[in-house]
């Protein structure tokens, strides 16, 4: 009962959904731009379902065809084969979620999901895009901040740091000091600066094939090539931007409808188990989770599955519906 129940909420026709996805050839996705919801309601999108064909390739091109992050994807589809999933797994891919518990306005960017969510100005519409993010380390961490961008700038050469070709030659590479701009500069083609922490922390795209919703960088936020071209194209400075780290949101819909959506905490130590990490609950959380109308089995359950998706923990959620 409370398995079928953790499904994610409000799947509907997803047997129609996989057949269409079997039927058609699935070409690289772009950032996803959805209408906001109403000032009551946080949730946005609906997920998709992919069959994976004899020549399906690794989770991360799959990830990469839809432009969801590698773990997000992962953890929606507990045990699935990182490297080489099997034919004729069916794939929920992630595309639904519930906004942030912040305002509505700039970029938000929530480390514990590994997304950036930005508002542009004028326009009833979110933009959702899958990041990387710092790797574990003292000096390598993205830290949560408030800022704004300083400063933009397109074909960026790259100049690393004393710590970064520290670690770079402790692996028998020596960085040169500056790093031109082109299709072998790490920092893709296009940067945007922001302003807080002397400007050190950048969002910029890639040359790489993977690394976009995992912990890969030296601090900076990392995105695909296309991402951050359209990002920068459409960004002005002085936006603000918004660095927070949430592995737990929730939002009581206009129908009622309680939803909580939990992710991996960000692991503090190389030995961390995220999805055993306990999550720190906030006093909103506990009230969320101690409400009359919240199934606190349910939310129980949530919490430990970690699937990064919207799950109904409403006393009387119905159940899934049966195709």
């Amino acid at each position: 009962m409370l398995l079928s129940r953790i499904a994610p909420y409000s799947r509907k026709l997803a047997a129609l959904t996989v057949l269409i996805a079997t039927a058609f050839a699935i070409t690289p996705a772009s950032a996803k731009d959805y209408p906001l919801p109403g000032a009551n309601s946080k949730l946005i999108g609906k997920n998709q379902y992919h069959v994976v064909k004899d020549d399906g390739g690794s989770l991360e091109a799959i990830a990469k065809k839809y432009n969801v992050g590698f773990l997000a994807l992962l953890q929606a589809n507990p045990g699935v084969d990182p490297y080489v999933p099997r034919a004729g797994n069916v794939l929920t891919i992630p595309t639904e979620m519930l906004l942030p518990d912040a305002p509505r306005e700039g970029i938000v960017l929530n480390l514990a999901e590994l997304r950036m969510y930005y508002y542009p100005a004028g326009k009833n519409s979110v933009t959702v895009y899958p990041i990387g993010i710092g790797q574990l380390g003292g000096d390598t961490l993205t830290p949560t901040m408030v800022t704004k961008i300083s400063d933009k700038r397109a074909n960026p050469t790259w100049t690393p740091t004393a710590n970064i070709r520290a670690r770079y030659l402790a692996q028998g590479i020596k960085l040169p000091a500056v790093v031109p701009a082109g299709d072998n500069n790490p920092m893709g083609h296009h940067a945007i600066r922001l302003a807080a922490h002397g400007g050190v922390y950048l969002i910029h795209g890639t040359n790489a094939d993977f690394g976009i919703g995992m912990r890969v960088s030296s601090g900076c936020i990392r995105l695909r090539d296309g991402d951050i071209k359209a990002l920068f194209e459409n960004v002005p400075v002085g936006t603000t931007v918004r660095i927070i780290n949430e592995p737990i949101k929730t939002s009581i819909e206009p129908d009622g409808s309680r939803l909580v959506e939990v992710h991996q905490p960000l692991s503090e130590s190389i030995n961390d188990d995220p999805q055993r990490l306990p999550i720190p609950l906030t006093e909103g959380i506990k009230q969320f989770r101690n409400g009359a109308q919240t199934d606190t089995d349910v939310m129980e359950q949530a919490m430990g599955h970690r699937s990064g998706m919207p799950v109904n923990v409403s006393t009387h959620a119905p159940l899934p519906e049966q195709i």
